[in-house]
């Protein structure tokens, strides 16, 4: 996979879109989030380590996500959502799916942190896709 061409704005708007997108996500969902963990959002003192994993991960996936669709070939908007999802689809669902069913966790919890990263690397597909058009 050649990286030489990589779009490196291309991968910082895109991992700052999606760490926007799951802020969204989790301001929807976040107390059906809390109560599938069994807590309530008032007792879960965020701290800054999180966020900052959070944004370096997805700085990380942004810069694989735009390899890989340069890789693919012709990126455009719709290319790059399809990438998204499909990379969301063989390794986010399938991981979170594994990891709560041997956690026995209540539905609604990889329902929702799934749906997070289907909405985030959509939307960083989107983003790619867009500055390679």
């Amino acid at each position: 996979m050649a990286f030489s061409g990589m779009n490196y704005l291309a991968v910082l708007v895109a991992a700052a879109a999606g760490f926007a997108t799951g802020a969204v996500w989790y301001g929807l969902f976040g107390r059906r989030w809390a109560a599938a963990l069994g807590k309530v959002p008032e007792d879960m003192k965020p701290t800054a380590f999180p966020f900052i994993v959070a944004f370096a991960a997805e700085i990380l996936m942004a810069f694989i996500l735009a390899g890989l669709i340069g890789h693919i070939g012709t990126a455009n908007v719709f290319n790059g959502a399809v990438s998204g999802l499909l990379v969301w689809a063989g390794f986010v669902a399938t991981t979170v799916s594994v990891n709560n069913a041997y956690q026995n966790t209540p539905v609604a919890l990889p329902l929702i942190d799934a749906g997070h990263w289907l909405a985030v690397l959509v939307v960083m597909g989107l983003v790619i896709g867009a500055f390679s058009a």
